[in-house]
């Protein structure tokens, strides 16, 4: 049995795919894999619920890619997982999750690395969070094309942490419980696809866009320094000011707009799209439980799921 974090970006998505910091905190709510019993197994295996859905592993070919006839993402990403192994892996894992897909919360992450854990921890092999991280990333490039690696570094690591692409996570110590509202658009996260839109823009503006990003990598240096001081009041300040410079990158969307707006509206002391945006989930900062209540009722009003959680 094993377990891996999901997570929610607070502030700088997308700056880290070109080296800018982002300030990241785990989730309580989690992914579990168990292996089963699979007697006659030749290959590895691997179901999630709710999903209903079963796959075995699709290896990548010689060159390390998929095989051209091969379509199901989640074997393929399986097969990235099991290809790391380098042995024959006729094993069953069974995945339990608790994380909506495509929420921008780190839920495939969350299920590769719970997946290398219980693979780890069946053939007695003593790995390092950053290591079980590396090993999931292969399955995040199938889902995602060219990730941060942020989301399977909190899946791994938990906590809150500054992470910059390349190097260890940086520990943050929050001075005050930080309570948010997560709200779900309802709309399916394009992580891919807003990943390849930024380096489209990217590409035909870079002084524009690093510009964006230099800003973003200030609100990440004052929110951790808000984090430390427990001062709530500027860290929803700094939601709204990278909200506003995702939005600029044609990140948001109406509904996630909608969202953030009633938030607000209902008492939230700032509120801002997390992960990769184009849909996915947003996130409200409120100072404490009973103005979480008042600010997931708001959310629920305009039809959308919402739930309280504790940083």
């Amino acid at each position: 049995m094993a377990r891996a974090g999901g997570k929610v970006i607070l502030f700088g998505e997308h700056g880290v795919v070109y080296g800018r910091p982002a300030l990241a905190a785990g989730l309580s709510t989690v992914p579990t894999a168990e292996l089963v019993s699979a007697p006659g197994l030749t290959t590895a295996r691997l179901s999630v619920e709710p999903w209903g859905v079963t796959v075995d592993a699709i290896a990548p070919d010689a060159s390390g890619h998929a095989p051209a006839a091969a379509t199901n993402q989640l074997a393929l990403a399986f097969g990235a997982i099991v290809a790391a192994y380098e042995q024959p892996l006729a094993l069953h894992v069974k995945v339990k999750m608790e994380l909506p897909s495509g929420a921008g919360l780190g839920g495939s992450a969350a299920l590769s690395v719970a997946i290398v854990r219980a693979f780890d921890d069946a053939l007695g092999i003593a790995r390092s969070s950053s290591e079980a991280a590396d090993i999931a990333l292969r399955a995040e490039r199938v889902f995602h094309g060219n990730p941060s690696g942020v989301d399977t570094a909190m899946a791994a690591a938990g906590g809150v942490a500054v992470y910059r692409k390349g190097q260890p996570l940086q520990t943050v110590v929050a001075k005050r419980r930080i309570t948010l509202v997560v709200g779900h658009s309802g709309e399916p996260g394009m992580t891919k696809e807003t990943v390849a839109s930024v380096a489209r823009q990217h590409a035909q503006k870079p002084e524009k866009v690093e510009q964006i990003f230099a800003g973003m990598e200030a609100i990440v240096n004052n929110g951790k320094s808000a984090l430390e001081r427990g001062d709530l009041v500027s860290l929803g300040q700094l939601m709204e000011l990278n909200q506003k410079l995702l939005v600029t990158l044609v990140l948001s969307t109406p509904r996630l707009e909608e969202m953030c707006t009633a938030a607000v509206k209902a008492g939230a002391l700032g509120s801002k799209l997390t992960g990769g945006g184009g849909g996915g989930c947003m996130i409200a900062l409120v100072s404490d439980e009973d103005s979480g209540k008042a600010v997931q009722e708001a959310l629920q009003k305009l039809g959308r799921d919402a739930f309280i959680t504790m940083v």
